[in-house]
């Protein structure tokens, strides 16, 4: 009995013991401590990504940059006397933006006037090919963007035409405008018979009216 109550005794203690003795914490890994030096250091990995997309953005834009001509080649360019456009002449319409060429730079002409109505005639067989490929929007584009000039060389255009010719001319210049209007709602919708259809009578508008201002 005595030999079981000093066993008893001798287990108690330890169990205190041991309870309030401290737990011993596992020291932490070198990597998981986040020194000043570990926080600092980059991966090379992403340092290299770094350095690459910063070339690979230089090179673009060197790219895009026009790069100089050689030296004779520009002497040779400024050498060049530039011709002054003779009268009846006028740049190729539409190489400007339309708003400024409509209403900051000066009104043309009327022969100035008269020289863009032929170049409309010109440009205007260039669409055939269009045509044929059925390539609607771009023959839409080309057509609304020529209707803006002629409407007003039209009227422009008018005051060299003779007072007796001048009814006949009004009458041929009403006609173009409602053909290529009417060319222009075909290829909108698109109708490709009716398409072709005003296309060959809008040539035929514009040269009865070049026929006017020959």
């Amino acid at each position: 009995m005595a030999t079981l109550a000093k066993h008893l005794i001798l287990c108690s203690s330890a169990t205190t013991s041991s309870s309030h003795s401290p737990r011993r914490r596992r020291p932490l890994p070198p990597s998981a401590t986040g020194g000043p030096d570990k926080q600092s250091a980059a991966p090379p990995s992403a340092t290299r990504r770094l350095v690459v997309a910063a070339s690979t953005a230089l090179a673009a834009l060197a790219a895009r940059r026009p790069a100089a001509p050689p030296p004779a080649i520009a002497a040779e360019a400024a050498a060049v006397p530039v011709v002054p456009t003779p009268p009846g002449t006028v740049p190729r319409w539409g190489t400007r933006s339309y708003v400024r060429e409509r209403f900051f730079e000066k009104a043309l002409s009327t022969e100035e006037a008269a020289a863009r109505i032929r170049q409309t005639a010109e440009g205007m067989r260039t669409l055939r090919p269009m045509l044929e490929t059925m390539s609607w929007k771009y023959v839409l584009f080309y057509v609304r963007l020529k209707a803006k000039y002629l409407d007003l060389d039209l009227t422009t255009a008018m005051d060299g035409v003779p007072g007796a010719r001048r009814p006949d001319y009004v009458r041929v210049a009403n006609e173009l405008v409602d053909n290529m209007t009417e060319f222009e709602r075909f290829v909108r919708t698109p109708k490709v018979y009716e398409s072709y259809l005003y296309y060959e009578k809008t040539l035929k508008s514009l040269d009865d009216v070049a026929e006017f201002l020959a």
